[in-house]
Formats: C-alpha cells, structure tokens, sequence
C-alpha cells in the first residue's frame, strides 16, 4: 500500500506542478528569473546542509553507545539552544547583515557537522548548541534578505507568493534526495559520512554566497538592545504581528511533534506488519510539494489571511486520525498525508503575511521570537513522558488554536485590498 500510494502521489504531484505552471500568473522578466535563481540555488543548499544530517543523527549517537535518555537530552540541547540564542542571532542579522548572517549559518552548522567525529557527550553537546543557532538562522536570515531585495528590485506581491512556493517545492525534492544520498554514503563509510557531505554543501553554499549575495540589513544603525526591544514591543502591541506569531508558533510545534510521533502512530496502526519508512517519508514530502502547488492555485483567488483558517482546521483534523481511530492503517496514513499537504500550503502562505505585516527593521529578530514558543512546546513535550495519544491531543488542541488566531488576522485585515502592503513600523504607527 505504502509503495504504490507514493508513486500515486508522485504521478498527482507532477500532473499538479505542470497545470500551476500554465494556470497561475507568469512572469518573463529575465531580472526576476535572475533574482529567483539566486535565491534558490542558495536556499537549496542551505536546507540540504540541514537534510542530510537528519535520518542518521539518532544512529550515531547510539553507535557511540550513548542511552535513549542522554539522546533525548542531547536532541532538547539542540532546541533549547535554539530558544536562548536564536533571538539574540536575529537581532545581530537585523544590525550587521543578513547576508552576514546566513554565512554564519555556514559557519555554525558545520562546526556542529566536525562534532559528530567525536563519541564523546561534551562535545556533541557542543554541537547541538551550535545546530541549535544555526537552525534559527536557516528560519529567519533567509527570508528576510529574499523579502528586503525582493521588495527593493520592485517585483510584485504574488511573485513572492511564487518564490515562496518554488522554494516549499524544492524544500520537498532536496528532503528526498538528501536522504537517499545520505543513505548511500552511511552504507559505504560510516554514519558519519552524511554529516561530512553535509560540511561540504554548506561550505560550497558559502562561497556562492559570498559571490552572489549583495548585503543588506534591517536597521543597522540600531543597537542590538534597541532592536530586539522593537521588535518584542511590535509582538506586544501589533495584534496582527501577534496573532501571525501564536499562528506560526501553534503551527509548527504541532509539526515538529508529529516528526517525532509518525513511526510509532503507524507502526500500531501496521500492527505486525513492518512498515517501509524511507516510503512513508517520501510520500510525506511529496504530499508537501502538492500542497506548495495548491497554494500557488488558492493565492490566485484568495488571501491567506482567509483559506489558511480553513487549512489550520483541516490540519487539525487530519491529526486527530490516531486519536479517534488509532488501529486503522488507512485513515492514519491518509491523515498524515493530508497534513503534509497543509505543511506544503503553510510554508508559502506564512512567508507571504511575514513580508506583509512584519516590520523590515527588526525582521530577523521578529521571526526568531516567534520561535520561542514553538520550542517550548517540543521541550515540554519531549521532556515528558506522555502517551502518544496525548501527544496528538495537544496537536490537535495547538492547530484549533491557531485556526482561531489565523480568523482573529482575518477578521482585522478583511478591509484589505488584495496585494496590499501594510509597512509598518513601531516607530511609524503611534496607535499600536
């Protein structure tokens, strides 16, 4: 079932991609193929760097004979790191460069990639707290230099929905590739193989970079005090940059949940059957890259302040699959699907309302506070020894209430013209 439903899925996805192509908006301005490329060769990268450590990391760890218990306290180091330095990076990309910063990223993830030479928890320790940080850079330094050249060349609102979207697409293709290739360097040299060919990518990333990438910066004239307490005071004050922030945040600690909870939900769904992992992960982001080509049909006819509470919703339920029916195989898995497409429709929609409701100044920290709760949710619930049925209670309790702060940014921009930019600072607006 598992095989054929991801060739299905591929068939769907290749069908969906070529239709978009043709029914969506085109554009054949050279200097934005240019800018795109540029982009997504880099962003490319950047998230393979991060891909192709994933599917082996727990099995180094245990084939240096580390415990469930000092992995588990290893993978919360990553987050917590995460939590404690990734607003602090945000507001140094904010003042000295988000092109700076995303070398930083480079720099980061490959020293954490050097520490997984060494069977020694002190030092693998270091490298969670440095792929912590980095992994806060690779959700915000990106971004908010794509969203400040974007704006600065003049291309419109719904090409960046598009580059959004090629770049949720490419984001699915890199995950499927990344892990085969990671695969077939661990049978050959090692599991620490994946994490050397990680090093490489990341350092060739950063020459194109180097090369590519011209500078730019929220407020650099700020000190990184004064831009982190804007950009704090914007969350407090602005509902919409608010209700934008519970919705990522709610959104994907749901997400980084289920990560951790889709193996054993299935494999109680399967029962004695064995259940093919590198399928079902492959299916998942095929899924995804459905959901990124449905989101360049729903920007056509909608905001995403309005189809993302319908998307939420649908999240929701799509997690409640193990929950009301925890031994059927099918309606699990068609669940999980459905919201691997959501997470396709998500990515692109969320860039989207940041470039329009967030603040260019204090753009980096901004997105890096709104990771804060999102990483207390994964703590929380990996320091706990809940029931996977409980588990998936508070995702499905965490998409409800997004869904309601997405109707909440709803109801307050639905005056809104289609497209329109909302530039707002703190300083600008004396009503926030």
């Amino acid at each position: 079932m598992f095989v054929g439903v991801f060739y299905g899925l591929a068939a769907v996805c290749g069908l969906l991609y070529f239709y978009t192509r043709s029914a969506t908006e085109s554009n054949d301005d050279p200097q934005f193929k240019s800018f795109q490329r540029t982009y997504l060769v880099v962003y490319m990268m950047a998230v393979a760097g991060d891909w192709l450590q994933g599917p082996h990391v727990y099995a180094l760890y245990e084939s240096y004979g580390m415990s469930k218990h000092q992995i588990e306290i290893l993978f919360i180091a990553g987050f917590g790191s995460s939590l404690l330095f990734g607003t602090f990076i945000g507001s140094i990309a904010d003042k000295f460069g988000r092109r700076n910063n995303c070398l930083m990223y480079a720099i980061l993830y490959g020293g954490a990639c050097i520490t997984k030479h060494f069977g020694n928890m002190p030092v693998l320790m270091i490298g969670r707290f440095l792929g912590g940080v980095a992994t806060s850079i690779l959700y915000s330094a990106f971004e908010s230099w794509l969203i400040f050249e974007h704006n600065t060349r003049g291309f419109s609102d719904s090409l960046l929905g598009t580059v959004f979207s090629n770049a949720a697409l490419g984001n699915s293709l890199i995950a499927i590739i990344s892990g085969v290739a990671a695969q077939f360097v661990a049978e050959r040299f090692g599991f620490v193989a994946p994490f050397d060919l990680a090093l490489s990518v990341l350092l060739i990333m950063a020459v194109i970079i180097m090369n590519t990438w011209p500078e730019n910066y929220g407020n650099e004239k700020a000190p990184i005090k004064e831009s982190f307490e804007k950009a704090t005071r914007a969350i407090k004050e602005d509902s919409n940059i608010f209700c934008l922030g519970l919705v990522q945040s709610l959104f994907e600690g749901s997400m980084y949940t289920f990560v951790l909870e889709w193996t054993p939900a299935l494999s109680r769904a399967a029962g004695d059957v064995g259940i093919p992992h590198g399928y079902i992960f492959a299916a998942f982001m095929v899924a995804t890259m459905i959901g990124s080509s449905v989101f360049k049909l729903l920007q056509q006819y909608e905001r995403p302040e309005s189809f993302m509470r319908y998307v939420l919703l649908l999240a929701a339920v799509c997690l409640s699959m193990p929950i009301v029916a925890p031994d059927n195989l099918a309606l699990v898995f068609g669940g999980f699907l459905v919201f691997e497409m959501c997470c396709g429709i998500f990515w692109p929609s969320m860039g989207c309302l940041r470039g329009t409701y967030v603040s260019e100044e204090t753009r980096s920290t901004t997105l890096n506070l709104f990771r804060i709760p999102l990483n207390l949710i994964v703590i929380f619930i990996l320091w706990q020894n809940f029931s996977m049925i409980s588990i998936f209670k508070f995702c499905v309790f965490f998409l409800f209430a997004a869904s309601i702060a997405q109707h909440a940014l709803f109801i307050r921009t639905e005056h809104i013209p289609r497209h329109q930019k909302l530039p707002i600072t703190v300083d600008e607006d004396e009503n926030l």
